[in-house]
C-alpha cells in the first residue's frame, strides 16, 4: 500500500541536522575571514544564511509539496534553460571570472554559479528520457545508448570549457548510474567505460595542472608550493585538531595557512575544531543520507521519481565523500566544495532544493520502514 500523505521522516531528519550541522561548522569556518576583510565576512555570511539556508529551506519545502509529474513535464525546458546560462557566462559584463576560472553570473550586487542548476536539472530531464523509454528502450543503443550519450555530451560540454573538471566527472558519475540502475547493457556501460578513459587522458594533456595533480598525490613532496599546498595544510589542520579539536572558532591553520577556508577546505577546519569526533559526526551524516536515499529508491515503483533520487543522491555523496577524501589526502586534490557545509548560497540553496523533491518522491514510498 503507498503512502502518500508524509515524507520519509528518518531522511528529512538525516537532511536537517546536516543542514543545521553544516551552518554551524560554516559559521566557525567563516571568522576567519573577519581578520582579513570584515565587509567581506558580511557579504558571505548574508549569501549563506538567505540565500542558501533561508530561500533553499523554503523552496525545499515548496518542492515537497508540488505535482512530482510537474518536475518531469518541465525537465527538458529547465534543462535547456540552465545550458544557456551556462554560456551566458562567456559574455562580456555578464561572467564573473574569479579563481582563474568564468563559472560565475553577476547580475548586480549576486552571483551564481548556473553549474549547480545544471546538476539538478541533468539529473531531471535523464531520468524524464530514461522513464520514457521502457525497460527495452533502454537496452537499445540507438534509443538507449545514444540518446544518453548525447544528453550527457551536452551537458558535459560547457562544464569543460568552464574548466570545471571535478564537477564534471562527478555529474556524469550520477547519470551514468542512473543508466546503469534503470538496465542499461554491460557492453553499453563498458564503451561508455572507454569514452570516460580516453576523454580525462585527453583532458590530462591539455590540463598538465590535472597530472600534477596526480603526481602531487602519488608523491605528497612534489609541488609543495602549488597543487600541493592545499594538501599538505589539510592534513596538518586535521591531524592537529585531535579527538575533541581546539573548539568552536579556534582553528590556527584558516587564517593563513589553509586556501579556501570556508570553501574547498572546510572539512579540514571543521576536522582542527571538532576533532576526530566532528569529522566522523560529519562521515556518518552523509553514510546515512546515502543509505537512507538508496533505500527510498529501492522502495519506489515509478521509473522517473526512482531514477530522480538515485541521481541527487550519488550527486550530493560522491561530491561529499570526494571533498573529504581530498582533504584526508586519499583522494587526489580537486576543488569540490562539501555539500551543505562549504561556502555557496547558490550550491546550499540548490542542494536543499533537490533534498525538497527527494522528500516529495518518498511519499510514495511502498512501506515506511
Amino acid at each position: 500500500m503507498l503512502r502518500k500523505e508524509k515524507v520519509d521522516f528518518p531522511f528529512l531528519l538525516i537532511v536537517t541536522i546536516l543542514t543545521i550541522s553544516g551552518f554551524v561548522i560554516f559559521l566557525s569556518a567563516v571568522m576567519g575571514i573577519t581578520a582579513k576583510s570584515e565587509v567581506k565576512y558580511f557579504s558571505i555570511l548574508t549569501n549563506q544564511l538567505f540565500l542558501g539556508l533561508i530561500l533553499g529551506s523554503v523552496f525545499a519545502f515548496i518542492f515537497s509539496k508540488l505535482p512530482i509529474m510537474l518536475f518531469r513535464k518541465y525537465a527538458f525546458w529547465a534543462w535547456i534553460v540552465s545550458i544557456i546560462l551556462m554560456l551566458a557566462v562567456f559574455i562580456p559584463g555578464v561572467g564573473l571570472h574569479s579563481g582563474g576560472a568564468t563559472r560565475w553570473i553577476l547580475l548586480g550586487p549576486i552571483s551564481f554559479q548556473p553549474s549547480e542548476i545544471l546538476k539538478v536539472t541533468y539529473i531531471l530531464y535523464l531520468a524524464t528520457m530514461i522513464a520514457s523509454m521502457g525497460k527495452n528502450g533502454i537496452k537499445t543503443f540507438k534509443g538507449g545508448f545514444v540518446t544518453f550519450a548525447l544528453i550527457s555530451g551536452i551537458t558535459a560540454l560547457p562544464i569543460i570549457f568552464q574548466k570545471d573538471n571535478d564537477t564534471m566527472i562527478v555529474l556524469m558519475l550520477a547519470g551514468t548510474t542512473m543508466f546503469w540502475v534503470a538496465g542499461a547493457r554491460i557492453k553499453h556501460l563498458m564503451i561508455l567505460g572507454l569514452i570516460a578513459i580516453v576523454a580525462l587522458g585527453g583532458l590530462i594533456m591539455m590540463r598538465p595542472y590535472i597530472k600534477d595533480r596526480i603526481v602531487s598525490f602519488i608523491n605528497p613532496g612534489e609541488h609543495l608550493q602549488t597543487v600541493g599546498y592545499q594538501s599538505q595544510h589539510s592534513v596538518t589542520a586535521i591531524g592537529s585538531g585531535g579527538f575533541a579539536g581546539r573548539g568552536f572558532g579556534q582553528s590556527l591553520q584558516k587564517f593563513t595557512f589553509l586556501p579556501e577556508p570556508v570553501g574547498d577546505s572546510i572539512f579540514a577546519v571543521a576536522a582542527e575544531e571538532f576533532g576526530f569526533l566532528g569529522a566522523t559526526f560529519l562521515i556518518i551524516l552523509f553514510s546515512l543520507f546515502c543509505w537512507r536515499g538508496l533505500k527510498i529508491a529501492g522502495n519506489i515503483k515509478d521509473n522517473f521519481s526512482r531514477l530522480v533520487v538515485v541521481g541527487v543522491v550519488i550527486l550530493i555523496s560522491v561530491q561529499a565523500f570526494w571533498n573529504m577524501g581530498t582533504m584526508m589526502r586519499v583522494i587526489p586534490i580537486s576543488g569540490l566544495p562539501l555539500p551543505f557545509v562549504s561556502h555557496g548560497g547558490t550550491a546550499l540553496f540548490f542542494t536543499l532544493c533537490a533534498c525538497g523533491i527527494l522528500l516529495n518522491i518518498s511519499r510514495n514510498q511502498k512501506h515506511s520502514n
